[in-house]
């Protein structure tokens, strides 16, 4: 893929998800608000994590679920742990392996990787996995940390430029459909299939 794939954030990694100036820091009400949301989606949150946006979202989708998909147990043992803990029944945590999602396939409206693509081990099998699990009009929303911006004081191997990313998505049949500009320190872009694929 023509990267350095960086190591996977374990569930140590979990309170700097959680972390109180998170919102302010990366604007996520601006990237959930991005996302365009129907209250009957399917949302695939892959590489949730601790489920930091699974259960942002969740509570704005009235009819819809979210998937929290991560291939940590440990992440997805505190993810479980805050849907007993709140009393939630649309999200649903989902142990993937480092090819597969194991989502059914067309079964979700849009799926979100924030901050964690660049770790995946096998970027292409994962996409490929994710390109077979969202619907025929379905999209990848994709967030990582800016390479190109040298005032992101993130590690370069936690970064990844729109170039790259657009060079990956396609390579499974992806199709680039736009950038946003919102974010203070992220790449907001959005893919869809393409038509032949």
């Amino acid at each position: 893929m023509g990267r350095e794939i960086s190591q996977v954030m374990g569930h140590l990694g979990a309170s700097w998800l959680e972390r109180p100036m998170r919102e302010q820091e990366e604007r996520t009400d601006l990237l959930i608000k991005g996302m365009n949301l129907n209250p009957n989606d399917q949302i695939a949150d892959i590489g949730a994590g601790s489920g930091y946006f699974s259960f942002r979202i969740a509570s704005l989708l009235k009819k819809g679920n979210v998937y929290a998909v991560d291939i940590s147990p440990k992440m997805l043992g505190i993810v479980r742990a805050k849907i007993k803990d709140q009393e939630i029944s649309n999200v649903m945590p989902v142990q993937s392996t480092i090819t597969k999602t194991m989502l059914e396939p067309s079964s979700i409206d849009k799926a979100l990787i924030v901050d964690a693509y660049h770790e995946f081990s096998h970027p292409r099998e994962m996409a490929l996995s994710i390109h077979r699990s969202l619907k025929p009009e379905g999209r990848l929303i994709l967030i990582e940390y800016r390479k190109e911006d040298p005032s992101v004081s993130i590690k370069p191997l936690h970064k990844m430029s729109e170039k790259q990313a657009i060079l990956e998505m396609e390579s499974v049949g992806f199709q680039w459909e736009k950038t946003l500009s919102m974010l203070p320190q992220q790449h907001f872009m959005i893919f869809k299939k393409s038509p032949d694929k």
